[in-house]
């Protein structure tokens, strides 16, 4: 024999080396080294028959340890290969799916040993997995065939594969590729003679009845007809097998559950014949079902008919048999009939098919969750089995055998339609292994909240996979938000994770009364086949969770599927409105979604976040954010700083969308025609109620109840919810607040939670807020990170407080006690708490309590990691000069640190907070809230005024041109807005709905951009308006650059319905002239049965649609410049003259007015205007007008016939009017004593008081008929007597 090589002698030490380590050995005497392992001159004697006579000196040893430590790829090794086999292997691997890489070889040698592991640890429960094993470590396996005696058996693996998990700290698996080679020879059994009893024989016994120490152990002999997966309950691992006869279909189970047997399961092959000795009868006490039992001593033996004898059973057991079997056939047939009711009652449900399949696993779609792709085509469910063997070997690539498994077509219709669900009674069988280098992903043994929810709610396999995809999609959300683990947490001592939170009210509504406990072993033991999979029906989902980016998509979507221009506007005001007017109009609209408007409803969720730009709340996932408007229901302002990084799902909201369109109509007649729309934008945002919230996950620390709930006063109630218990913790309110550094590319998306803020100590001092100030750009001088100070504009805000009492120190924030006293804060003297006023600056990361900070709120300031009483002393200065420090009006100014937290505490409500607001009165700090009235009395004398009211009506309007633009207002309109600078928005607000004193609000359309919620039908809180009287004497405010907006209220979902007439203004109450010179300023409508006297003017003229000229003949009039348009308007105009008995006044009709006025129909009207179109203006003068500016033309046989009309009785006659005050009239009328005025009426004179002319606006005339007018002439004269008195006390 040669002697070997100097890399062989290497190669041979190496491997004395490994079987020191990894192989048994002896104990050499006396504390020498142990003589080399007798197994490993086995092993090399195995390597060198694989070789043909050569050791793999290309190869080395591996140990389970340093093959789990060191190898973090997927890789395989065949050591008999040569390789043009293996790349022959791999290129067959790579068929199904060419995309995969093929696994990479590794020259490795592994030898171990197979086993069960019932050795290794004793207190371990058995799972009936196959592990290999050495003495370094174990590794669990999959083999595609295996025999009982290769169990605790040393084996040369020549052919396998490792396949580490996903998860790079956790070790993987072994695929042995090829049947292990034995390194020693395994031991032969002698095939004895056994006695047998075969299944015709022994079905009866299953129905005897003899007592259990009278049974003998059995030796039964059949086939193999199924076996079920391995199942752990109740920390007992077990699994069935069907011997089915040689002869018949009789078959009978036969229950495994001794643990040395569990790895039968991995022997047993379907079809073969078997030999199980030492059975015993038993069953269940629940269902009373009875089968065969393996014991201690049962072997499983291949049936073989040289080795087996026939045994005869005693008479007596087959004449106990009767009786149970009559009573089986009995419990059978009643089984059958509730199974036709029930199929009766779920007629419309679709029974699933039985097949057999076989196919390639192409993707893993939800490991956790059981669910992987066939053949880039099927689904394959495994959830309804346990995969006690982590679902190992089922990578792409892998070819698995299905028998039994239930076919379900369109399960969900958003779902893929085909798919095959394996239940209890199904058999998955590995056929080959995968040969691509792909990952391996374990289902979860525990906490698993898929299998969780789909075993307490016994989902059938439609719901099932609905929450799947509602779990997949949540978790993609939010998990950047708060950890996978934490997103979905199983209920452990009744606290639930997110995600459960979220899916249990669902699933209770669409399975109710399914919460029941699943009867395994009756799914597996019936003999009509029962099981979740059995019946479907395919499942249209209740409900939609979309992202917020598919959210705002959608709701744009339908937005503008619905958007038509010719119905924002009524068609008798479109048609007579110039070019300017009609787009203006057109330009901004809005359109109000809910749950119900989407098909599935939709239900909103998002993390809670104030935004880093505009300092507003907003909803926050992976996709998008989107702004939020938060409100409750009893009007208080939302201050709940405690919600912020918290996750919120709405469930009744309001989605907005407002649209944007810049459109050149040159009429109302193109309104139908899109081309004249140029460019079409939106925003939207999301509007709800505090208490609709449901907190699925709330920020970090917040897990304690609040201690001081009980003891603190509130104006508001706090919710009795499980929300609000997780949200008033005062850690709860400080820890999540940290506000991570902004991302500028992803504008906070994904932001970590929270940091905590350990065990340091913290400084709070309470405050009360008297004055806010709106965002705004200010000439704060912040020093620079380079040194210096900066001059440049910051976005910033300031609020007036009372400072209340001195700072307290606190060893932790939890530990933040109650409030003191407010009679003690109130108190003057010397023991008294002293109040100092301070002016609160807020920028950079400090704007995000913008939202949050409100007038008359009670609020903490916390430090934290600070025991500096002197905290917030030290960064206070003066804003003024020395020679001003002593005034009152002058307080200190103190920035707000970016890590300083802000905590709602109350609201004032008590007598002593009263009090504490009387004294911010006194001091001067306070800012009044006013009343609507108040505002529009001419006796008011502010000029900046705060009140509150609800939006009447939304206009946009052009700004007016003698106001000069400020410097912040110009800085934001370079940074662009949806609506043109030259825009304005018209308000109009008033005390409540059908409140006859209506305030005008003007807000530039550039401040629009950030302020959401304006809507008909909303309560706003203005803050800091300037007030203001036109040259006619109205009142009106604008919105300045510290004015701000807070919405107290939300619109009723029946004013924001565009069909609903519940937005406009019930029918105006009967009024009498006199009565107006008593409500000048604050009657925005009313009624009046009235008399027509006459018209004085009346004037019909068509103008061009982009000039206002005449326009005549189809073309403009201009010259100078020529006007280009060929689009006319047809306008109208008249004034007349009404009374009733106390006074006359005269009314100005415009349009469709005068028509109604007139008396004319509509094809009468029509046919005037068309004669008018060609004259271009046609006017007529009437009685007391003179130089009203009429033109007339007395031979124009138009004008000649409108004249006769005026002139004509019939237009003299009684009518409904309706009306609102012309607060533009030519002169303004000051209320004047009431004079005498003679009235005839035919040939009888009256004689009235009235008073002077009011000049008013007509919005609606009505025609009355003689009952109408008996009963309004009845109703007047009855109030003539309360009028009389009423004008005299005037």
């Amino acid at each position: 024999m040669a002697e070997p090589s100097v890399a062989e002698l290497r190669w041979l030490q190496a491997a004395e080396d490994f079987a020191r380590r990894a192989l048994p050995s002896r104990q050499g005497s006396g504390g020498a080294e142990p003589p080399p392992s007798p197994e490993l001159a086995a092993v090399l004697g195995c390597l060198r028959g694989a070789g043909r006579g050569e050791l793999p000196l290309g190869y080395s040893f591996i140990s389970i340890s340093d093959l789990k430590s060191q190898q973090c790829m997927p890789c395989c090794s065949h050591l008999t290969w040569s390789t043009k086999e293996f790349k022959e292997w791999a290129r067959q691997g790579k068929g199904a799916l060419p995309t995969h890489s093929s696994l990479p070889r590794a020259y490795l040698i592994l030898v171990g040993y197979l086993t069960d592991g019932r050795q290794e640890d004793k207190e371990k429960l058995v799972d009936g997995c196959l592990y290999v094993k050495d003495n370094t470590g174990i590794i669990p396996c999959e083999l595609l065939h295996f025999e009982l005696e290769w169990l605790e058996s040393l084996f040369l693996f020549p052919s396998w594969a490792y396949v580490p998990q996903a998860d790079q700290g956790a070790a993987g698996y072994l695929e042995i590729l090829l049947d292990p080679i034995p390194v020693n020879l395994l031991p032969k059994k002698v095939p004895e003679s056994t006695a047998v009893i075969y299944l015709a024989s022994a079905e009866p016994l299953l129905a005897s009845r003899i007592p259990c120490k009278k049974r003998p152990k059995l030796n039964v002999a059949g086939e193999l007809a199924r076996r079920s997966p391995l199942l752990c309950i109740h920390q007992k691992t077990f699994f069935f097998l069907f011997l089915k006869c040689f002869t018949s279909a009789v078959s009978v189970p036969v229950l495994v559950q001794t643990p040395s047997q569990l790895a039968w399961h991995h022997a047993l092959q379907l079809g073969r014949r078997y030999t199980i000795t030492g059975l015993s009868v038993s069953g269940l006490k629940k269902s009373g079902q009875r089968m065969f039992v393996t014991g201690v001593s049962s072997c499983l033996l291949p049936y073989s008919e040289e080795h087996v004898k026939e045994q005869s059973l005693d008479s007596a057991w087959q004449g106990e048999s009767s009786l149970p079997a009559s009573l089986g056939a009995t419990e059978q047939l009643s089984d059958s009939v509730e199974l036709r009711v029930e199929e009766e009652r779920l007629g419309l449900t679709r029974k699933s098919k039985m097949i057999s399949y076989v196919g390639t696993v192409t993707k893993i779609l939800n490991a956790q969750a059981g669910l992987y792709e066939l053949d880039n085509k099927v689904c394959l469910c495994l959830a309804y089995q346990q995969l006690l063997n982590s679902a190992r070997g089922l990578r792409p690539g892998a070819c698995v055998e299905l028998i039994d498994v239930h076919l379900i077509q369109k399960p969900v219709v958003s779902s893929p339609s085909i798919v095959l669900g394996a239940c209890l009674n199904s058999t998955v069988t590995l056929k080959s292994f995968s040969r691509l280098s792909t990952p391996y992903q374990p289902p979860a043994t525990s906490g698993n909240l898929y299998l969780q929810l789909l075993f307490r709610y016994s989902l059938d396999m439609p719901c099932y996979l609905w929450l799947v995809s509602l779990l997949e999609t949540f978790e993609q959300r939010f998990s950047c938000f708060f950890g996978h683990q934490q997103l979905l947490r199983s209920s452990v001592h009744q606290n639930p994770g997110a995600a459960e939170k979220f899916l249990a009210p669902l699933l209770q509504a669409v399975v109710p009364g399914r919460e029941e406990t699943r009867d395994i072993c009756n799914e597996i033991l019936a003999k009509t086949h029962q099981c979740p999979l059995r019946k479907y029906l395919t499942l249209d989902p209740p409900c939609q969770i979309p992202s917020l980016s598919a959210l705002r998509g959608m709701a744009e979507q339908k937005s503008w599927e619905g958007f038509c221009p010719s119905q924002l506007l009524s068609p008798v005001e479109a048609q007579h409105m110039g070019t300017q007017e009609l787009n203006r109009r057109l330009a901004w609209s809005y359109c109000t979604l809910w749950a119900g408007s989407f098909q599935p409803r939709a239900i909103v969720q998002g993390v809670l976040r104030v935004s880093s730009r505009s300092s507003l709340l907003q909803l926050q996932d992976n996709s998008s954010s989107l702004p939020c408007v938060i409100s409750h229901r009893d009007g208080s302002p939302f201050a709940n700083t405690a919600l912020v990084g918290s996750l919120l799902q709405v469930e009744n909201y309001q989605l907005v969308v407002e649209r944007f369109i810049q459109s050149d109509f040159p009429s109302w007649e193109q309104l139908a025609n899109p081309e004249y729309v140029r460019e079409k934008k939106s925003s939207v945002y999301v509007q709800f109620y505090f208490e609709d919230v449901q907190v699925l996950r709330a920020a970090e620390g917040q897990i304690q109840k609040d201690r001081r709930g009980e003891n603190s006063t509130s104006l508001r109630k706090r919710s009795n919810g499980s929300s609000a218990s997780e949200l008033e913790t005062p850690e709860a309110k400080i820890l999540k607040l940290e506000d991570p550094k902004p991302d500028p590319d992803r504008e906070e998306r994904c932001q970590k939670g929270p940091s905590s803020t350990g065990r340091s100590s913290c400084v709070s001092q309470l405050f009360l807020v008297t004055q806010k100030e709106g965002l705004m750009l200010r000439n704060y001088q912040l020093p620079r990170e380079g040194g210096g100070e900066g001059h440049e504009l910051q976005n910033s805000f300031q609020a007036t407080v009372l400072w209340l009492g001195r700072p307290v120190l606190w060893n932790h924030p939890r530990e933040i006690g109650n409030l003191p006293a407010l009679e003690e804060i109130s108190c003057d003297g010397e023991e008294g708490v002293k109040q100092q006023e301070v002016l609160l600056l807020f920028m950079g990361k400090s704007l995000r309590w913008f939202p949050f900070l409100h007038l008359d709120g009670l609020y903490r300031f916390i430090a934290p990691r600070c025991s500096d009483l002197e905290v917030f002393d030290k960064l206070r200065f003066p804003p003024v000069p020395a020679e001003f420090w002593g005034r009152s009006s002058c307080p200190l100014c103190l920035p707000v640190q970016d890590t300083w937290h802000l905590q709602h505490e109350m609201w004032l409500s008590s007598p002593a907070e009263r009090q504490l607001a009387a004294k911010a009165v006194l001091t001067g700090m306070d800012q009044r809230i006013a009343s609507i009235p108040e505002i529009l009395s001419t006796s008011f004398r502010g000029s900046l005024v705060s009140f509150s009211g609800e939006i009447v009506e939304r206009i946009l309007c052009a700004s007016p041109k003698n106001e000069k633009p400020s410097v912040t207002l110009s800085l934001l309109k370079e940074k662009g807005s949806l609506l043109g600078s030259d825009h304005s928005v018209k308000l109009s607000i008033s005390v409540a709905s059908g409140s006859p004193a209506v305030l005008d609000v003007y807000i530039a359309a550039t401040y629009t951009q950030h302020l959401w919620g304006l809507l008909p039908g909303a309560k706003i809180l203005f803050q800091n308006l300037e007030r203001k009287i036109s040259r006619f004497h109205n009142v009106y405010c604008t919105y300045i650059a510290s004015s701000c907006v807070t919405v107290l209220s939300l619109p009723a979902s029946h004013l924001l319905l565009p069909s609903s007439p519940a937005g406009k203004a019930s029918s105006p109450s009967l009024v009498f002239l006199s009565n107006l010179q008593l409500h000048l300023q604050n009657l925005p409508q009313a009624r009046i049965l009235c008399h027509l006297s006459c018209v004085l003017t009346l004037s019909l003229q068509w103008v061009c649609s982009l000039c206002s000229s005449i326009f005549k003949e189809g073309k403009c009039t201009r010259h100078s410049p020529p006007c280009p348009s060929h689009t006319g308007v047809r306008q109208a105009s008249a004034r007349v003259l009404v009374e009733d008995g106390t006074g006359e006044a005269l009314v100005l009709c415009r349009n469709q007015h005068v028509a109604a006025m007139l008396g004319l129909s509509l094809p009468d009207w029509e046919a005037v205007q068309s004669c008018v179109q060609s004259r271009g203006r046609v006017s007529v003068q009437y009685g007391e007008a003179p130089g009203m500016g009429c033109v007339e033309d007395p031979e124009d046989p138009v004008a000649c016939y409108l004249r006769s009309l005026c002139r004509s009785p019939l237009i003299c006659r009684p009518i409904l009017l309706d009306f609102s005050l012309d607060r533009k009239p030519s002169k303004i009328l000051q209320p004047a004593p009431l004079q005498l005025r003679n009235f005839r009426s035919g040939e009888v004179e009256f004689v009235s008081q009235t008073g002077p002319r009011q000049s008013l606006l007509c919005l609606n005339v009505e025609e009355v008929e003689q009952k109408a007018l008996c009963y309004l002439t009845r109703e007047r004269i009855g109030r003539m007597p309360r009028h009389g008195q009423e004008g005299a006390t005037a």
